[in-house]
């Protein structure tokens, strides 16, 4: 009761204009009709929007993809496409509610020194993902190890900002571009062909003329060994407790690591039947009886 008679006494004091209360209630429904209006207009515009960024996109992939680039490139160029016609669309939809796009793009003009310092580590991400795909230190498919935080893996993805690695037990990492195009690297796969080298002791007492024959006859029987790149057994070191023998061979990069560990095996097999045993540390102990 007190609210009310205070705003009689206003309306009285001519502190309120009736006929702005009552313009304002008269134009509310026309109002609140076109801001709906507007409102249905923009979620039409978004989703028409959506649907031709999508089909936009797929178009540059496919047409990439038809001139034989990288998978890296057509995954960053299809991020980059997707992005940048986004913000399209967002500034198209502020539009429709009364916002003029030349003052929106000169408010980001002049702010965009406090952007770029704000989203620095974007922008660095931005540019090594070009370099990367410019350079070519790796692509899509291939095995690399990344020497500052050690991490490894299968690369899956070259995108906008980050590359995406698979681990061999199917783990994803994702990687800042900015850190892989500033850092070393290691690409594995990046040749057609690995080198396996192997070190096995022997002991003292056995024939090394027989266990280098033994050892060359599985470099030789294997199928998976190329035999046109150098593959020889050789004496590696006299250490302590026993000679150690070095198998070298190459493989090709989808055969090595089976390759490796079948090696590996028969060596194992080899030595035991040529009689040639692999010694291990062991210790002697003596005890002295107190007198």
């Amino acid at each position: 009761m007190e609210y009310l008679e205070m705003l009689l006494a206003m309306i009285a004091q001519e502190e309120i204009d009736i006929g702005v209360i009552e313009g304002f209630f008269r134009e509310l429904p026309e109002k609140a009709w076109n801001l709906g209006v507007r409102v249905l207009l923009s979620a039409l515009v978004f989703f028409i929007g959506v649907q031709l960024i999508k089909l936009i996109r797929k178009i540059v992939e496919n047409s990439l993809k038809r001139g034989n680039a990288d998978q890296g490139v057509v995954q960053f160029a299809g991020s980059f496409v997707k992005a940048s016609l986004y913000a399209l669309l967002v500034i198209t939809i502020a539009s429709g509610f009364g916002l003029d796009a030349a003052s929106i793009l000169a408010l980001l003009g002049s702010a965009g020194v406090a952007i770029g310092l704000a989203i620095q580590g974007s922008l660095s991400n931005f540019v090594g993902g070009v370099l990367i795909l410019l350079l070519k230190p790796f692509k899509v498919g291939d095995f690399i190890k990344e020497d500052n935080g050690g991490n490894e893996g299968t690369v899956t993805s070259i995108e906008l900002f980050y590359t995406r690695l698979t681990t061999p037990d199917n783990k994803v990492i994702i990687l800042p571009n900015g850190a892989l195009a500033n850092s070393s690297l290691t690409n594995v796969t990046a040749c057609s062909c690995r080198r396996m080298d192997l070190v096995v002791g022997i002991s003292y007492d056995a024939d090394i003329r027989q266990a280098k024959e033994a050892l060359q006859k599985v470099l030789e029987e294997d199928g998976a060994v190329l035999k046109e790149k150098e593959h020889f057994v050789y004496v590696d070191d006299l250490a302590e407790s026993a000679v150690n023998i070095g198998v070298r061979c190459w493989f090709s990069m989808e055969e090595f690591w089976q390759g490796k560990w079948r090696v590996t095996e028969k060596v194992k097999y080899a030595l035991d039947e040529a009689g040639i045993s692999i010694p291990y540390p062991q210790m002697d102990v003596h005890l002295v009886g107190k007198e």
